[in-house]
């Protein structure tokens, strides 16, 4: 695996972010728009997903950043049972749903792999900075 020195790099944020853009693109639409509550709840699991990978990413330890991919994962879990009552509600088409659940499904497997890849290397320095000059001054 490279080095990622930023969590923009990393391929699960990246699926994250592209399935918060389609939530928020779906979300808006329609009688979907006017169901604040589910509408609202999507968009908050989606955007969990993206943000405990970029806290996780720069937090102090591995163990902190393997919790929150975990709570990553969480939420993916959690966006995919909201689009389930998002078809039901009518508010999805059968393919906008399989292309969400796909897009969640693949988010997901991306965290899970990271996990364990974290976990196999439990001595592994993982935050990398540029050669920065730190001047503390009185």
């Amino acid at each position: 695996m490279t080095t990622i020195t930023r969590f923009e790099e990393m391929e699960a944020w990246q699926t994250a972010r592209a399935l918060a853009q389609q939530v928020y693109h779906l979300s808006k639409r329609g009688a979907f728009g006017r169901d604040f509550g589910l509408g609202d709840q999507m968009r908050r699991a989606a955007v969990s997903i993206m943000s405990n990978i970029a806290e996780g990413f720069e937090s102090r330890t591995q163990g902190l950043f393997i919790e929150f991919l975990g709570r990553a994962k969480g939420s993916a879990g959690e966006l995919r049972a909201q689009t389930y009552v998002a078809l039901d509600a009518g508010y999805l088409s059968q393919a906008e749903f399989e292309h969400l659940m796909e897009q969640a499904d693949k988010c997901s497997r991306q965290i899970s792999r990271l996990i364990t890849y974290l976990q196999s290397r439990p001595n592994t320095l993982r935050v990398r900075e540029e050669r920065t000059e730190y001047n503390i001054t009185d």
